[in-house]
């Protein structure tokens, strides 16, 4: 699987998966950024470690990832809509678990 500029490819597995139970997925590296995000991060390091041959790996559930994935960009475009209105509120607090990644 070919890379876009922009891109990072990565593989989302659960902790009590077997080995080849995983799905690959393309994330623009701007996901790396985001608060959410980095929680997952943390957690793919408390498990894995750093690993530099391959895809990222992602310690949780794909519906977990599908939801983070769908947070972030509802966040996005929600924030690229305020920016486009000039309202001015404080962003809310973020409050998100994965679910699968926290026994």
């Amino acid at each position: 699987m070919k890379v876009k500029k922009g891109w990072l490819a990565v593989e989302v597995e659960e902790e009590e998966e077997e080995e080849g139970g995983c799905e690959r997925f393309m994330i623009p590296i701007s996901y790396l950024y985001h608060p959410l995000f980095k929680k997952l991060l943390d957690k793919a390091y408390e498990v894995y470690g750093y690993h530099a041959e391959g895809p990222l790996k992602l310690p949780c559930s794909v519906d977990d990832f599908l939801h983070l994935r769908w947070r972030i960009e509802k966040e996005y475009h929600h924030n690229h809509n305020h920016r486009r209105h000039h309202h001015h509120h404080r962003p809310l607090p973020h409050a998100f678990y994965f679910h699968s990644c926290y026994h």
